[in-house]
């Protein structure tokens, strides 16, 4: 069974303020969302955690390993560096997705995200090393089978994006409402995705699910650790064996 720490990290009072006192260009905007995703995943993985964008105003991040006081310390460093402040709530549980689950409710139960009086919270308890194994995170990374000569260099651009995305959110949706995993886009034709337990048949099964919908063709590699920085590294190695031997999954 996994045991699977997770940190939502909400922007306080983010829309209002990107209209106060008027409406900020919007190029300012994207430019600061992006480096605040970047320090904090920079932080937060040298700590050994995985931080993901979603959507850049609420970031998910797999801290396993990652203490109360590390959070606090990047909250501070965060606060003093941007215009603008986080709130962080971890929650953890036998998946991520129920990991997430109690750290957004930590979070919803203090106020909205758009209230202005919630600012820097920090709720929630991180794993102690009692309740810690080593196999508490499984890491899946899929890519897409040839991508570059299926669609990079056949089609335009655009097109390309359209047909990676629909592979990745079919992907998305299917990992988390039938096994509670959550799945992020990377980059490239790459998705990593935090797992509970699953056998190789569930991952032959989600494969073709999104080959028979989208018409995507993944291979995926797995791999488990004390800290998504451990599994996710197990895991690149388990893609790296599907790229040689012609495989779609390795690392079970």
């Amino acid at each position: 069974m996994t045991n699977t720490q997770v940190t939502l990290i909400q922007i306080d009072n983010y829309g209002p303020w990107t209209v106060t006192p008027s409406p900020r260009r919007e190029v300012d905007l994207q430019t600061l969302q992006s480096r605040l995703f970047a320090d904090l995943s920079q932080q937060f993985g040298n700590n050994g955690g995985y931080v993901f964008f979603t959507r850049f105003d609420n970031i998910i991040a797999v801290t396993n390993g990652v203490d109360v006081s590390d959070h606090a310390r990047i909250q501070e460093s965060m606060g003093n560096r941007y215009p603008v402040t986080i709130s962080m709530a971890i929650g953890h549980g036998p998946s991520p997705g129920e990991a997430l689950i109690e750290a957004t409710a930590l979070l919803q139960e203090r106020g909205s995200a758009q209230d202005q009086d919630r600012t820097e919270e920090l709720l929630g308890n991180a794993l102690g090393s009692e309740d810690r194994t080593d196999d508490d995170v499984h890491i899946a990374h899929f890519d897409v089978i040839d991508a570059t000569g299926k669609y990079t260099d056949e089609l335009d651009a655009f097109s390309t994006f359209i047909q990676i995305e629909q592979g990745y959110a079919t992907l998305m949706q299917h990992l988390h409402d039938e096994y509670g995993g959550l799945a992020f886009f990377v980059g490239g034709d790459n998705v990593i995705s935090v797992c509970p337990d699953l056998e190789e048949a569930e991952y032959e099964s989600i494969i073709k699910h999104v080959e028979a919908t989208a018409d995507v063709t993944l291979q995926v590699g797995i791999g488990t650790g004390t800290t998504a920085h451990d599994a996710g590294m197990a895991a690149k190695h388990g893609l790296e064996e599907c790229r040689q031997k012609g495989t779609r999954i390795e690392g079970v």
